[in-house]
């Protein structure tokens, strides 16, 4: 690995932030230079019409980038890891995202970069009250989607057992779109049934679960019974979840176990959490993670930000030593809020996925 004076303001503690400027000119220096940029960003490199070692200071300065996202389909995904990680790079996984607007896009995990995720995750996840050794049901999709493998980790982190299902959801989403409910249907009873099976054998604690699914856990009683008696936290994530809904499972379903929302990508390389203290009366707020996530929410007709409280397009610049995806046009819209302290760009909130993105329709199905 080639290290220089930039790696510290790159590899920066996650409580002490440099400035912004110290770290996107870092940035610039470490995907753009000759020796540690990924072959991926050195060949689009004259092709840009400007000079990001000179021209790129700040998270503005990203909106001249193209959004490449589209290109991850097909990209070799060694041509994506910078050089500066050397010959041979410590590479965690591929994670491909879910499919839903096309076929899968593939992204490489480094280790440094999932060492920085377990951290915030940990000091987050500690604060809401999770403990060590308290063991986890992951009903959500496993590798090569990064929910399921980063979970794997985050488990682990907790000193915890990992209970998982066998969900593909790209198959619920081809029954759907093929018109077939009845086997999409009868697959997420299939789904359920594992569930329930873990939940009524195993000692667990956490539940790791996707809207679509935790919505089927509700309208079933003996299954809300068993939630009440083994689980002291829901984590959900991986498709929306509407406030009514949010609402209701705070208040009537599971009143007394902490829902907690993430939101994530695996087009920005992570999760957020959504900001704690909120009741089921509040929005389900996220800000992004310091230096390395960031949101804006614009007008999709004019590029433009809207104003705080309106809804709009969301926006994702991905900004870390593993990986650089700015200017990445998410699928969702959210309500534009202002961001907190210590983070950039904007917050979001009460977040929709779009009918339609692209050239085709949005199908979620499980997850």
């Amino acid at each position: 690995m080639i290290f220089s004076d930039f790696d510290a303001v790159l590899d920066f503690p996650i409580h002490e932030p440099p400035a912004e400027e110290e770290f996107i000119r870092a940035a610039m220096r470490w995907h753009f230079g000759d020796d540690t940029g990924s072959p991926f960003w050195l060949r689009k490199l004259p092709s840009l019409g400007f000079d990001p070692l000179t021209d790129v200071k700040s998270f503005d300065d990203l909106r001249q980038f193209p959004n490449v996202v589209d290109e991850l389909r097909d990209v070799r995904v060694q041509d994506l890891i910078a050089r500066g990680y050397g010959p041979k790079p410590d590479l965690v996984a591929i994670f491909e995202s879910g499919g839903t607007t096309g076929s899968p896009k593939r992204v490489p995990f480094m280790r440094d970069w999932l060492q920085r995720l377990l951290a915030w995750m940990k000091f987050d996840l500690t604060r809401r009250g999770l403990r060590l050794g308290g063991n986890w049901l992951a009903a959500v999709p496993g590798r090569p989607h990064m929910i399921g493998g980063f979970s794997d980790h985050e488990a682990e982190m907790f000193e915890s057992i990992k209970f998982s299902i066998d969900m593909d959801p790209r198959w619920v989403r081809k029954l759907i779109t093929s018109g077939d409910s009845a086997s999409a249907d009868a697959y997420a009873a299939h789904l359920l049934s594992q569930v329930e099976s873990i939940l009524r054998t195993q000692d667990v604690e956490v539940l790791l679960i996707s809207p679509p699914l935790l919505e089927r856990v509700a309208r079933r009683p003996d299954l809300v019974e068993l939630v009440h008696e083994k689980i002291t936290h829901i984590l959900w994530g991986g498709t929306h979840m509407d406030a009514d809904t949010r609402r209701l499972y705070m208040t009537e379903v599971f009143p007394g176990i902490p829902l907690t929302g993430a939101y994530g990508s695996t087009m920005f390389l992570g999760a957020c959490k959504e900001r704690m203290g909120s009741g089921p009366d509040d929005p389900c707020v996220y800000d992004g993670l310091p230096l390395t996530v960031t949101f804006r929410v614009l007008d999709p007709g004019t590029g433009d930000a809207v104003e705080f409280g309106e809804r709009g397009q969301l926006l994702v610049d991905h900004v870390s030593k593993g990986m650089f995806l700015p200017n990445n046009l998410e699928r969702d819209t959210a309500l534009r809020l202002p961001v907190a302290e210590g983070h950039y760009g904007d917050a979001i909130g009460n977040i929709l996925p779009a009918s339609t993105f692209g050239d085709g329709d949005i199908v979620v199905g499980v997850y």
